[in-house]
């Protein structure tokens, strides 16, 4: 059994507590943003975020970092990407050497353009940072709904304790090395999916999501090889998979907003009715920018920021995408 200390009880931080505890592990859930009257209420009706989900007793819950950081073998960090800077600030003077943080959440940084995992190992360089992706909603995964995911880490070792901690017969985990490559399709997942959801709100029909998602992770990936990461990590579960249910998804806060959007809200408005924090809008802008960056060609990412921060309009987008000019699918391959 090993103890356990997650960061942050939304709805993805609960359904990993959940599925930590009936792993056999003690757990601790911080909620760093109620007070100590709102933390007993939660701890009296065991429901957080997640709808038609009871806490079980055994999960302690609590709005204290100390308790949830000392002494603990794991560190998961649930809080939404945006938050993750002033989350370590605060988690720092209770983190001892080598203690191994996982990062589950998905984003670039705007500015700095740094990954969940290189601020984890800029902030507290002395832990062991580590990050758990792929298509794994919350709401499936808190009913044990089978889902499959995949750690990245720097060491072999680290990744194995790790899938050995979140494994279960219904959740299933794969190791990687790639940790950055794992973290770029995270982030630029939710961008895409944010056209799929403005396509859906257009009344665009299946072809044009499938059109996205293809040719998203084309962009996804081009980027990633320029920046070093491994190409079949696109086309894994924290790439090609996690895109999918993005796009595709009742539970996507992405392509809900997106879908708003499309419908002819604002971004604030659309924001406001997601009533989440949508990692898309955030990534959004540093995705472009690692674009220009790498002198990467990304025309999705690059029209889902002139829609989000430069007032275009989404039918103006899909048709500036679909009249492109002609060109193969793919540069390299020759004919006979």
């Amino acid at each position: 059994m090993a103890e356990v200390g997650i960061i942050g009880a939304g709805s993805w931080g609960t359904a990993l507590a959940i599925l930590l505890q009936k792993n056999g592990h003690q757990v601790t859930l911080v909620s760093p943003t109620k007070n100590d009257e709102q933390i007993r209420e939660i701890c009296k009706k065991r429901i957080t975020k997640l709808p038609d989900v009871h806490v079980p007793e055994e999960i302690l819950i609590t709005n204290q970092f100390q308790p949830a950081i000392e002494g603990k073998d794991v560190l998961v960090l649930a809080s939404p990407s945006p938050y993750t800077r002033p989350m370590l600030k605060k988690m720092k003077p209770f983190v001892r050497e080598e203690q191994k943080i996982v990062t589950v959440a998905k984003g670039i940084e705007a500015g700095t353009l740094l990954n969940q995992t290189q601020i984890i190992q800029q902030e507290i360089p002395w832990s062991d940072a580590a990050v758990l992706s792929g298509p794994s909603h919350a709401e499936e995964v808190s009913k044990g709904l089978p889902t499959t995911c995949v750690i990245g880490a720097k060491t072999r070792q680290t990744a194995e304790e790790l899938q050995n901690l979140f494994m279960s017969p219904r959740f299933r985990v794969y190791t990687s090395p790639d940790m950055d490559g794992i973290e770029l399709s995270g982030s630029m997942k939710n961008v895409i999916a944010l056209a799929a959801g403005v396509a859906d709100g257009l009344g665009c029909g299946d072809n044009t999501k499938a059109a996205l998602i293809t040719r998203g992770i084309a962009e996804i990936a081009r980027l990633g090889l320029a920046m070093g990461c491994r190409a079949e990590t696109f086309w894994g579960l924290s790439g090609i998979g996690d895109l999918i249910v993005t796009c595709a998804s009742v539970h996507s806060r992405n392509r809900k907003a997106g879908y708003l959007i499309g419908k002819g809200y604002t971004v604030e408005a659309a924001m406001r009715e997601v009533n989440m924090v949508v990692e898309g809008v955030h990534s959004a802008k540093a995705g472009w920018e690692l674009s220009e960056k790498y002198e990467i060609e990304t025309p999705i990412i690059e029209q889902v920021n002139q829609v989000l921060f430069e007032e275009k309009s989404p039918e103006d987008a899909l048709k500036e995408l679909m009249l492109r000019d002609k060109k193969m699918e793919y540069d390299r391959q020759l004919w006979d």
